[in-house]
Parts: C-alpha cells; structure tokens; sequence
C-alpha cells in the first residue's frame, strides 16, 4: 500500500519528518484502489510503463469526503504519478499530433473558477467544456504551437518577428498554454483559432473534481469521451437541481465509492472548516451553531461576526445569500452604495453569466463565447462598453486569457421592479449582477474572504426543509462557509457598511484581448 510521495506540498498534504508526503490510511486506500484501476487500464503507476488501452473496458470510480479530507492531495498526487508514466495531460487549448500509442489525462471541473482554484494550486485543471470541443488552429499558427509542445522546429511565420517568437516561447516556459504564448506574441485569438469542434476521438483518463455539480446528462457525455473516470467530490454539499438531493456518485455501487474521512493537521486547527464539520451533528440546532460562530470569531480572527454588509468585498467576493429576494435587495444597496446610475454599469461592477443567449443555428458563436470562458456560473468583472451597440468589455475571473469583448445581455434586477437592463445585444451571453449570488450558484467557487448572510440560513432553518435526509440549512451553512479560503464574515444584521472608496479595476491582471466573441468588434 501507498504511504509516502516525494512531492512539494500541496495543500492538505501532511509531511512527515523528513519532508516527504505521507497519505492517511483512507487516502492511502484510495491510492491504491485508483492504481489497480488504472492498471487494468494499461497504465502502472508503481513501474511507470504504458500499455495500449483493452478496447470496451471501462469505469467509473468516486472519491468523496468532506472539506479539508484531502481530495485535492490526492488528485494532485496522481496526476503527478500519471504524468510521471508519460501520460500526457490534455488542456483543452491545443492538441498535437495524435500518436497511436500515447495515453491521455485530462482533469475537468464544471466552472472555471473551480478549474483556476485547481490551478492555483498546481494541477493542470480545465472545464468541461473546453474539453467537450476542440479547437481548429490555422495551419500556419499551428507551426508555433507544434514548436512550443517540442513536436516541431522554430518555424519562420510571416508577419511575426523573432522577438514575438521568443516573447511567446518565454511565455510558454512559465505558463504551459499555447493560446497565452500565442497571445504574447501578439496574435489575437480569431488569428489563430478558426473554429471549434465537437471532440470525435476518446481519450483515456478524466478526473473531474468538483463532481457534486454534475448532472447526470454531464456525466453521460463524460462517459463517451474517457473509459476511465474518477469523480472528486463532497457529499456535504448542495445537489444540482432536479436530482432531489442525490449526486452522480450517490448511485455509484458503494463498492465504487472511496470514502476520505480523516481531516488532515493542516487543517485541523482551521477554524472554518472546524464549523464547517460540526454541521455533521444531527442534533445540532441554528441556535447552537450560532453561538459556536461567536465562539470561533472571539478566539481567531478568520472568523469575524460582522453586523453590517462590507460592499468593498462585495466588489470582488459576493455575499452568500439564499433567497432570491434577498440577493436583489443586496445587489440593489450595493449599486445605492457606490453611486451607481440608474442606467448605467460602472467598471469594476461584479457580473455572473448565467447562460448564452444564442439560436442553435450560432452553435460556433456558443462555442467561441464557451470555450473562453462565458459559461453559465463564470464571475465577471464589467470593465465599460464595447465599441458597438450591445457588446461589452469584460474580464472574466479565472480565465487564462480573461479580457474579452462580447456581444453582451445584462439584466440588473431590482425590488418589486422591472429589471434594469443596460445592455441588450439581440444574442449572446447573458449576465445577472454578482454583488451577491445564491449560495447554489456559489457551488465550486472559492474566494479569500467570503461574506455568509446569516439571516438566510436562519430563515432556511425556519422553513425546516430537507434534502436527502439532511437539514437544508445546514447544506446551505456548510456549502457558503467552505467557499472561504481564508476568513469567513458571519453577517448577522440586515445592514450595509458604506464602501472606503470608489470601484476600481485597477486590480485586475491585464491579459491578452480577445477580438468580439460574437459577431466581431
């Protein structure tokens, strides 16, 4: 059995004396079950050799725990044993020649926030959708990233220097992406990318974190791209709507099921996932769990019992709410706060996309708006209008590539009101204020300093609703504080704190521009 990697940290790993990672027995287990199923799979992790992949073999295996279990310890741990193999990792940004015998990894979250959080901390993370369809190079452009992957020579390409070819080759040095290096040299997007196709060959191995928020028509498309799958998820959280509770991997066997139970040191004296794990008692009342919120804000400062709203945060880090009515109300004395005009956005106003407003008959213009990144539950920063009727200029939080300009329908709702509407393209992608989102929509993104408003998770106590057999508000409470990476605000008032200062979007990372996603700008 597997107990000691010698890797660099990552989070939740506990190091042993001599520095080395050393799983717990659960993880451990996991480990290891995951190995032999991958060597059944042609793939040996202890002896770092391939074999061709057996035709019609296929699987579907699930590692659940709760925050803090080291979910992410592992997946880091076994794309790095993968790799170690000589799998090669697909981004979803380009692929090269295709080799008969190379076997293939891909690690998959549903949003990209929840993708960029995997980044962070050191996995090569992708969505779903950049996954689903891949995109077609133009064969000139495509000389560059076969030299950039070491599948080619330096290629001489009119129109860009050696200097470009050198800034985009330093770029792919530290960032291994090839529409970023091609960024870097210069090139716009819509040079290099001439379109998007739905994926025909298979590839071997997704590992998909963040599995709670899979539908089962997600999971079915996931099946018919990797023989080999293993969901990464937390059974505490809240469940898509429609599947009454349950999670993809609730109907797994429970043979197909790795359960990680153990919480590991680093996390041990982390107070907000302490709260996060007492939700766990059955008999725990709101009441209770209040004062426990209290008790943990006296004895350590990442946990703050706040009175008021902070807008600055809201700025940045939405507030969790539960009601709908609740976070219209919020979004509304946020915009009051800052000066916002009644019919105008300002930059720096937080944005969340909630879909593409597009006839089938644009399905290349959803997969252009998909692919970079405009998928529903993105969080967007608005950054001012686009040079046409109807566009907007953005900076979608998490991308690689996070400018964009696109073709942009913005609804602004208030109370008892008709919404606002500042920009209204006849298509394209549609987004919701996000100075406050549902707690739902919350699911799969982290932020640094999360607002939780507690008047909603007490009114979801009152109604005395469940999912699964659980209390909705302890879901509801358990999903919004995990969402903190590092300081939880338990708002305990009806109350907005004025802002210190104007929005700004002086703090966010430039990055490359990609031309108008929808009709061209």
């Amino acid at each position: 059995m597997v107990r000691d990697m010698d890797l660099a940290p990552l989070t939740n790993a506990t190091p042993d004396a001599g520095g080395a990672l050393t799983f717990s027995d659960d993880q451990a287990e996991a480990y290891d079950r995951v190995a032999a199923e991958l060597f059944g799979q042609g793939i040996d992790l202890t002896d770092g050799t391939l074999t061709p992949r057996a035709e019609g073999a296929a699987s579907v295996l699930a590692v659940v725990g709760k925050a803090g279990s080291g979910k992410t310890m592992l997946l880091a741990s076994l794309t790095r044993a993968l790799v170690a193999a000589g799998v090669e990792v697909i981004s979803g940004d380009y692929e090269g020649r295709r080799r008969k015998d190379r076997r293939t990894l891909a690690i998959l979250a549903p949003t990209n926030k929840a993708a960029s959080v995997l980044r962070l901390r050191g996995v090569p993370a992708t969505t779903i959708h950049r996954i689903l369809y891949t995109p077609v190079y133009d064969p000139e452009y495509e000389r560059i990233a076969e030299w950039l992957t070491g599948q080619g020579e330096r290629p001489a390409v009119e129109g860009l220097t050696d200097v470009a070819l050198d800034r985009a080759f330093a770029f792919y040095q530290q960032v291994a992406s090839v529409p970023g290096a091609l960024a870097a040299a210069g090139l716009k997007g819509s040079d290099f990318i001439k379109g998007w196709k739905r994926r025909e060959e298979p590839l071997d191995v997704g590992f998909i974190d963040e599995s709670s928020m899979l539908d089962e028509r997600q999971l079915d498309d996931l099946r018919e791209i990797f023989p080999t799958l293993v969901l990464f998820g937390d059974p505490a959280q809240l469940a898509p709507v429609g599947l009454s509770g349950e999670m993809v991997f609730d109907r797994l066997p429970a043979s197909r099921r790795l359960v990680l139970n153990r919480i590991h040191r680093q996390t041990a004296d982390n107070p907000i996932l302490d709260l996060a794990h007492a939700l766990g008692d059955e008999g725990l009342r709101f009441e209770q769990f209040e004062r426990m919120v209290e008790d943990a804000a006296r004895a350590d400062d990442r946990v703050v019992l706040a009175e008021r709203v902070d807008a600055d945060l809201m700025a940045r880090s939405p507030v969790l709410v539960w009601r709908n009515a609740t976070r219209i109300r919020l979004i509304h004395a946020f915009r009051g706060a800052f000066g916002a005009p009644e019919d105008a956005l300002l930059p720096g106003e937080p944005l969340i996309c909630d879909g593409i407003e597009l006839p089938l008959k644009h399905r290349k213009k959803r997969i252009d708006l998909e692919a970079r990144g405009l998928i529903k539950g993105a969080q967007v920063i608005y950054l001012g209008p686009g040079s046409k009727p109807g566009f907007a200029k953005l900076h979608v939080v998490g991308a690689e590539e996070p400018q964009v300009s696109a073709a942009s329908i913005i609804k602004i709702e208030k109370p008892e009101e008709e919404p606002f509407i500042p920009s209204a393209a006849t298509m394209g992608a549609a987004f919701l204020h996000g100075a406050a989102v549902t707690i739902h929509k919350a699911q799969g993104s982290q932020w640094e300093d999360v607002q939780v408003f507690a008047p909603d998770i007490w009114a979801a106590a009152q109604a005395g609703r469940s999912e699964a057999g659980v209390p909705l508000w302890k879901r509801l409470a358990y999903v919004a504080i995990t969402r903190a990476s590092h300081r939880l605000f338990w708002v305990t008032r009806y109350r907005l704190a004025r802002p210190q200062g104007a929005l700004s979007v002086a703090d966010l990372r430039k990055g490359p521009a990609a031309l108008a996603l929808s009709g061209g700008e």
